[in-house]
């Protein structure tokens, strides 16, 4: 369906840069045409972000600190309740490019740090976000940057800073690496860790006299550098600003785009002072977003999957009235069984949060679809509305309250339909109603209106459609 009206366009929009295109969603931002929704969508500061769940629910309460679970399961349940989801998106972005894992960082609150850092500098500066990202302890132990002294360089922060942060491949040399290297010798981290809790913390530190101080030629540049020189020389080459536009292009829209759309961005963007914001607007406004090339051309990744058709369904709500506000001891645990259902399942799907495969982050498009991480998407279906066997959590979607508007199998199928936001073919369609139908019997009632949605929603989820928003 060609995006004509401002409403497909906003649909369209949320897809891309949202958490979906819920109905209520779409209402919302596309009540006053898409210039509106484009400045709601970036200027979230303005939005109450509804989201005041603190880390410390997720103690474990034997060891009286946050495990990794608990981190995972928080980040969960903030995509789930945000109403902000740019925001929560462009973090997601920035875990995937500045890919660190909990395999090696092991410390959940030091990811809880660096997560932190993504979140409030999502739509920020550039700049900024390298230089705070590069100091980050996550980041520095996760590139053995402590390991980085003078007369014994490690290049691994350097390599990675130009090869997957800055540049790419290609347009450096191994020199760069070297004398870059040299530039971040000293900077280390801190560890602190709790006599009773041993929960462990850490703060970025620079060490002097494990800096080497000699004269460095990086990038074709001569001087006495020092990190802060070298992430300042990669900020100003022309080429970090084509890598991101690139790279932001390929996840947001579509794989692959034409050289001279790249290069009008990178202009644009450069012209900013590399304002991520800036850059955002210019691709939401530009006309290729909007082209039949960019029309549902992504595949979902298991975060739209999940976290998408848990909140078109209104259940991100649900939990936020039930949760909100709720002092730490007598927090409902039991409420955020949906994002705990999530969590898991995004793991099956391949994407646990927090844990990229390794430093390029997790390779996403086709790459999301095999025939393992298929048989999980169609199992969502059943998750989603309680009738998988021995499911650890139950999500407890009001199933019958969704359906009821019109109980026949047709109209069940058309209300789904509708909610998860999928275009059929009649013929598709068809098959959908015909297992809606054997499965309620004809009429759908309480009792029988989640086992018809999971028949309903398996075969959806199943078909090739639903993989592309």
């Amino acid at each position: 369906m060609p995006l004509v009206t401002d409403r497909q366009k906003c649909a369209h929009l949320l897809r891309r840069f949202g958490l979906g295109a819920s109905e209520a969603e779409l209402d919302f931002y596309a009540k006053n045409g898409l210039s509106s929704a484009i400045d709601l969508l970036l200027n979230y500061e303005t939005v109450d972000e509804a989201f005041t769940v603190p880390l410390e629910v997720f103690k474990n309460a034997k060891q009286n600190r946050v495990p990794m679970p608990g981190l995972v399961t928080w980040w969960t349940l903030r995509l789930l309740m945000t109403r902000r989801p740019l925001q929560e998106k462009m973090t997601l972005f920035w875990h995937n490019h500045f890919a660190t894992s909990a395999s090696k960082v092991t410390a959940p609150l030091v990811m809880h740090q660096q997560n932190e850092i993504l979140r409030r500098n999502a739509t920020g500066n550039f700049r900024k976000l390298l230089s705070e990202v590069s100091k980050d302890p996550a980041m520095v132990q996760w590139l053995d940057c402590q390991q980085n002294v003078k007369g014994h360089a490690n290049e691994n922060f350097a390599r990675e800073v130009m090869e997957l942060f800055t540049l790419g491949i290609g347009h450096y040399t191994e020199k760069d690496i070297q004398e870059g290297a040299k530039a971040f010798t000293g900077w280390a981290l801190r560890r602190t860790t709790d006599p009773v809790t041993k929960t462990v913390t850490a703060e970025f530190i620079d060490r002097p006299l494990r800096h080497d101080s000699g004269q460095k030629s990086f990038l074709g540049n001569r001087g006495n550098f020092n990190g802060d020189d070298i992430l300042n020389i990669l900020c100003d080459q022309p080429r970090t600003a084509e890598y991101l536009v690139w790279k932001m292009w390929s996840w947001f829209c579509y794989p692959n785009p034409e050289p001279a759309l790249v290069s009008r961005l990178a202009a644009q963007f450069r012209q900013s002072g590399l304002d991520i914001k800036a850059l955002l607007k210019a691709i939401m406004t530009s006309p290729e977003f909007y082209s039949p090339k960019a029309e549902r051309a992504i595949v979902k990744s298991p975060v739209d999957v999940c976290i998408t058709t848990l909140r078109q369904l209104g259940v991100g709500e649900s939990v936020g009235e039930a949760v909100r506000g709720t002092p730490v001891e007598a927090f409902p645990r039991a409420r955020v069984a949906p994002a705990a259902g999530a969590m898991t399942a995004m793991k099956a799907m391949g994407m646990w949060l927090f844990y990229p495969p390794d430093v390029s982050g997790w390779k996403f498009g086709q790459a999301w679809i095999s025939s393992a991480t298929m048989v999980e998407r169609m199992g969502w279906a059943e998750h989603l509305f309680g009738q998988a066997k021995g499911a650890r959590f139950r999500l407890q979607v009001p199933t019958y309250a969704i359906l009821s508007g019109d109980p026949t199998p047709e109209g069940a199928v058309k209300t789904l339909i509708s909610a998860f936001d999928v275009q059929l073919k009649p013929e598709k369609v068809k098959f959908l109603v015909q297992a809606a139908q054997k499965t309620s019997g004809g009429h759908i009632d309480a009792q029988n209106a989640a086992e018809t949605a999971s028949a309903i929603s398996r075969l959806m989820f199943a078909s090739p459609e639903f993989q592309l928003c």
